[in-house]
Order: structure tokens, then C-alpha cells, then sequence
């Protein structure tokens, strides 16, 4: 009142501007008020929607499951192991590692031709550094009776080959062959003694022909033994490795190697019309005899009881009336052998040789042939019908072969 008593146009003026003033106050301060109001329930509205993308969260969970999983690199590198594990090394199930063995060994790996009075053979072999001398190394077999026989390296160069020796009872053979010192390319004999089953390997021979073949398996088994009648007279080639390497005729003789392709062996032998039965001489076999078959052109160090028996079970322990169902059972002693001299009987079961268990033809043989030598003296454990005695036996020379 005060104000539009004393002021004229301007007092209106001026109460049109106050009126406006406080209008427009009021009019701030509603929309300040709704703003806050909005701004209240906006953010409610937010939560909604972020209560709405907590699946995406769980999503996200699945993105560390994912990260276990690039965890797998960490397990690769340690089922690699040390190096010189090679028994436990499976990371050469790898594609790319085989083809790389595959490439460093191929060139080591020959293709054997030979001659004889009615045919002509084919075999495989591998090159080998013999203390500086350079030899093929195969099967007996695959020379046997040949008149003349060739050596056909990866780079298709072939050569004359002679036979340098010979051991029928482990079914080896050396060979020198007439070619430049470029040709060769040796492969590494390692010890088969750290083979166990279950072990991945690798042959490689020329099977029908086909030069260069690599095949892959396990080692199925270990100190089995073979018989080959035909060369051998009928003495079994022990401590023989098993393997399901897919052999063929023409692999005789070519390598069997480790993953790091190393030689462990010498494929050998298949039993006819069966899938995965494979066999190969060790490589303690080769290393054993290498330079005796180069030097001599035999090895004499195959140790001989002279008997003949068979294995024992449950059903022959019941048919002789004994208690012991596992071992080897004397069917026939040799007159002035070894056997015969120490008092061995037919009838005895012989069940242990050194303080090591025998219990069956393999076991024996492969012990034998692997731990003695001829003028060698053993204990053996015998059973006697109810009696167990050790008996020390003096080992002699295996005949030569027929």
C-alpha cells in the first residue's frame, strides 16, 4: 500500500515488475520443486533398469570361465616336462611335432633290395654311426640267402651293399654300403630299458613298397618273445617289444623311434591276419651287438641253459599236483648242458633267476638274454614237488645257428 501510494506510473510500473518478480520466483521455484521430483524418481527409474541388466552381469561371469580356460597354455607347457623325460613328453601327439620327427629322420631311413636263387626281397633299414663308421642297420631276415642287395636312399640314389654281420638269434644284420659319405645321415640309438607300456612311437619303413611310410602306435607290451624256427632252431628272440604300430611286409628292419626320434627299436615282425600286433628287436639288442657283428661278423654272447619247458598256471599246477601256479615247468633237460650239470630235473619249476621272479617262457628268456652272458653263473629258484631250492647254474654258449 505504501508503495502505490507514493508513486505514480513508475509504482505501477515498479508493481508490475515486483508482481512479475515474484512470479516468476514462484514459478522457478516450482519447476526447481517438480525438477527435484523428477530428479527423485528418474534415478528410481535407473535402478530399474539397471536391476533389469543384472543377467548381462552374470554373462559377464561366463567371460571368466573363459579365462580358466586360457589356463589350458599353462597345462601344455607342463605336460611338456623336462626334455629328457621323453616317456612322459605327449605333447608330440601333436600334429606339427610329428611332421617335424617325420622330417628329421626321414633322409635316415633306406629302402633294402635283394636277390636270392628264386626271388627277390624287399626290406627297410636306417643308417648308423658305429664310432665313425657308417652302416645300414636291419632284420637278419631281410638279407637272409641274398646272392646281391641294394641300399635306395630318401633322395633316390641306390648303391651296393654288403653284409658286414649277422646275428639270426635277435634277427640283426649290418650292412656297409658303396656310396658317398653325404648319403648318410645316422639316426641316435637310445636305451630301451626306460620303455614303458603305454608309450607313444613311431615306425617308419618302405611296407609294399611304399617308400617313407610312418605309422604311429603304443608300446602294447614289453618282453615278449618270437619264435622264427626257420633261422633260429627253434630258440625263442627274447625281451621283444609290442607295439600297435601298424607294421607291414616291407617295414621289416626300419626304425622304431621315441617322440624325440631317437631309435628305440627295429620293427620285426607281425602276427599274420591280426590288427595292432606288432613286434620289434630293442634297441639294448643293437647296442649290445653292434660291434661285435662289425668287428667279428657275428655275436656269441647269447647265454643257453639247455632245457625246454612251459609255462605254468592254475590247470597244469592241478594236473601235476603242485601248489605253485606261475613259473616255468622243465619238460626236457639236454644231457651234458648246463642244466644237467647242476643237477636240474624234469619236473622242476624253475620261478626265480637272481632274486628276480620268473613266471613264465618271457620272463625267463628276456631276463637272460638282457642281464647274462655264456660262463656266467646263476641262482636259480626251483620248485621240487614240495620243496623250494636255489640252484647254481653256470650258463653256457647258445649253438650257432643252424
Amino acid at each position: 500500500m505504501v508503495i502505490e501510494m507514493s508513486e505514480g506510473k513508475t509504482g505501477i510500473s515498479k508493481r508490475m515488475f515486483i508482481v512479475g518478480l515474484v512470479v516468476a520466483i514462484l514459478v522457478s521455484s516450482f519447476i526447481s520443486v517438480m525438477a527435484a521430483m523428477q530428479f527423485v524418481k528418474g534415478p528410481k527409474g535407473d535402478k530399474g533398469d539397471t536391476g533389469a541388466t543384472g543377467p548381462q552381469g552374470a554373462q559377464g561371469s561366463q567371460g571368466i570361465q573363459g579365462a580358466t580356460g586360457s589356463q589350458g597354455p599353462q597345462g601344455l607347457q607342463g605336460i611338456m616336462g623336462p626334455p629328457g623325460n621323453y616317456e612322459n613328453i605327449t605333447i608330440y601327439q601333436n600334429v606339427t611335432s610329428l611332421v617335424e620327427v617325420y622330417e628329421n629322420v626321414k633322409e635316415s631311413v633306406v629302402l633294402i633290395r635283394g636277390t636270392t636263387s628264386s626271388s627277390t626281397i624287399q626290406g627297410s633299414g636306417f643308417v648308423y654311426n658305429a664310432s665313425g663308421t657308417m652302416v645300414v642297420i636291419t632284420n637278419y631276415h631281410v638279407v637272409q640267402g641274398t646272392t646281391s642287395r641294394s641300399v635306395t636312399f630318401s633322395d633316390g640314389n641306390g648303391y651296393a651293399a654288403t653284409i658286414t654281420g649277422t646275428d639270426p638269434y635277435s634277427d640283426l644284420a649290418v650292412l656297409t654300403v658303396n656310396a658317398p659319405q653325404s648319403e648318410f645321415k645316422p639316426l641316435e640309438i637310445v636305451s630301451s630299458s626306460t620303455l614303458k607300456v603305454g608309450e607313444l612311437v613311431i615306425a617308419i619303413g618302405n611296407p609294399y613298397g611304399l617308400v617313407g611310410s610312418l605309422t604311429t602306435g603304443v608300446v602294447s607290451a614289453l618282453g615278449r618273445t618270437i619264435t622264427e624256427s626257420q633261422y633260429t632252431g627253434g630258440y625263442v628272440i627274447a625281451n621283444i617289444i609290442q607295439t600297435s604300430a601298424p607294421i607291414n611286409p616291407g617295414n621289416s628292419g626300419g626304425p622304431l623311434l621315441n617322440y624325440l626320434g631317437n631309435v628305440v627299436g627295429i620293427t620285426t615282425a607281425i602276427v599274420q591276419d591280426s590288427q595292432g600286433l606288432g613286434f620289434a628287436i630293442p634297441s639294448n639288442t643293437i647296442r649290445r651287438e653292434i660291434q661285435p657283428l662289425i668287428v667279428n661278423g657275428d655275436y656269441d654272447g647269447h647265454s643257453y641253459l639247455g632245457v625246454a619247458g612251459s609255462d605254468m598256471d592254475y590247470e597244469a599246477a592241478q594236473t601235476y599236483g603242485v601248489s605253485v601256479t606261475y613259473g616255468w615247468r622243465i619238460a626236457q633237460v639236454t644231457a651234458g648242458g648246463p642244466a644237467s650239470n647242476a643237477g636240474i630235473q624234469v619236473g622242476d619249476i624253475i620261478i626265480g633267476i637272481n632274486g628276480t621272479t620268473i613266471r613264465n617262457m618271457d620272463e625267463m628268456s628276456s631276463y637272460l638274454e638282457e642281464n647274462t652272458l655264456p660262463t656266467e653263473t646263476v641262482i636259480l629258484r626251483i620248485v621240487r614237488a614240495t620243496q623250494t631250492l636255489d640252484i647254481s647254474v653256470t650258463l653256457g654258449q647258445r649253438p650257432p645257428p643252424p
